[in-house]
């Protein structure tokens, strides 16, 4: 196996931990591991890991739902309209340069940071 695959493993590994533990792992970790750790250009990091979180999403989401922690409903009225979200999110990203996504993105985290700290 070569060096870049075990990395990639490595990624998905923690990124699939930490979404089942904390339900976070997709993009706050995921994507600055493929920056850092496997010289992905951020859009391409960014675009690679959206798709790699449909199967962390399932899997999880099963492992809750099979002990009753799932609230359906409420699932459904986020996840509908986060459709619409990512599709104009997704043409967004497509217009903008690779700087000004990262720069958004890095001021998400920050931000998401100095929230839960307080």
């Amino acid at each position: 196996m070569s060096e870049r695959t075990l990395a990639l493993v490595g990624i998905g590994l923690a990124a699939g931990f930490l979404s089942g533990v904390l339900g976070v792992g997709g993009g706050i970790v995921t994507v600055p591991l493929l920056v850092a750790g496997a010289g992905y250009r951020p859009k391409r990091a960014m675009s690679t890991s959206l798709a790699a979180i449909l199967l962390t999403a399932i899997a999880a989401a099963g492992s809750h739902a099979q002990a009753g922690n799932v609230a359906w409903r409420d699932a459904a009225l986020i996840g509908m309209p986060a459709v619409a979200g990512a599709l104009l999110g997704a043409w967004i990203h497509q217009r903008v340069t690779a700087r000004n996504v990262t720069l958004a993105f890095a001021g998400l985290l920050i931000l998401t940071a100095v929230k839960l700290a307080l």
